[in-house]
């Protein structure tokens, strides 16, 4: 029997407490898969670990810390000259089961029509589902039949993506660092006619404990500005000003975690970000002339 040639491509950086579980519950899948290991220069025993399975991997050693995305293009490269049916992008904090990938596949084939399909997401205890991904799974904007929901976003944990999505949309996008790059891509999907669902008969476990950390907050808002300017879903004239809406309206969002006093600096940090954004307004326009 030919199975579909799925490649599934991980990042990883001082993640050796997954290691182990993540790359075992891949080797366990129904559907047999390729596995792309990127190291981010992790400082742990991250590689040792994965050298452990170096005869079921294919491991890179990027040259310094790339960030999640720039690190997965690395992975996109090897899956296209492969001519991978599928890949599947998977967190280093997560393990699968072993009907996933085969279920998510499945779901694909029946829905030619979607860019991303993701598992359901379930919490560090495997019953609860993940705090961030429920949020998600919410926002439900329709369904293509009884095991696939349509959304208009879900995180990157875990994204089964087609190769003629991938062709269309490409890589992440480099001009983000950490963060951003989901969004980013999901606005391309949806610029290039695919949609993005949620499988309701596949699942992950993430593996997190989600906290919050004003830095974190700060850089994440100002990802979501630049997402905003590069959505080309949206006109040069209404990504700027939905951009400058964000950066009023971010520090307002916050105000509940943070107080008055860090509010006033996210401010003061979104509206720099804001405007230098806009100083470098050819880079961006570049970008989005080449989605």
């Amino acid at each position: 029997m030919q199975f579909p040639k799925v490649y599934v491509i991980i990042v990883w950086y001082n993640g050796a407490k997954w290691v182990q579980k993540n790359i075992e519950s891949l080797l366990h899948s129904q559907l047999p898969v390729h596995i792309i290991c990127i190291d981010n220069c992790s400082s742990d025993d991250t590689v040792a670990l994965l050298q452990n399975y170096k005869d079921q991997i294919t491991f890179i050693q990027a040259p310094s810390n790339l960030g999640f995305g720039k690190a997965n293009n690395l992975g996109i490269d090897l899956a296209q000259q492969a001519q991978a049916d599928f890949v599947f992008f998977l967190n280093q904090d997560t393990w699968i089961y072993p009907e996933t990938i085969s279920n998510l596949v499945q779901a694909a084939q029946q829905n030619l029509d979607f860019g991303i399909i993701s598992p359901i997401h379930l919490g560090p205890n495997e019953t609860d589902w993940d705090a961030n991904f429920a949020t998600y799974a919410q926002q439900q904007t329709g369904n293509a039949n009884t095991n696939l929901i349509q959304v208009p976003f879900v995180n990157a944990a875990a994204w089964l993506i087609p190769a003629q999505a991938l062709q269309k949309v490409s890589y992440f996008e480099p001009l983000y660092g950490h963060y951003g790059e989901d969004r980013n891509f999901t606005d391309r999907i949806a610029f290039h006619h695919f949609k993005i669902g949620i499988c309701t008969q596949a699942f992950i476990t993430h593996d997190r404990v989600l906290t919050r950390h004003f830095k974190k907050d700060c850089i994440q808002s100002e990802y979501k500005i630049l997402s905003i300017l590069l959505n080309p879903n949206l006109t040069v004239k209404q990504a700027k000003k939905m951009a400058f809406k964000n950066v009023l309206g971010l520090p307002k969002y916050f105000f509940k975690y943070y107080g008055a006093l860090k509010s006033i600096q996210l401010f003061s940090i979104l509206f720099i970000y804001y405007f230098k954004q806009l100083s470098r307004w050819s880079t961006l326009a570049k970008a989005r002339n080449q989605y």
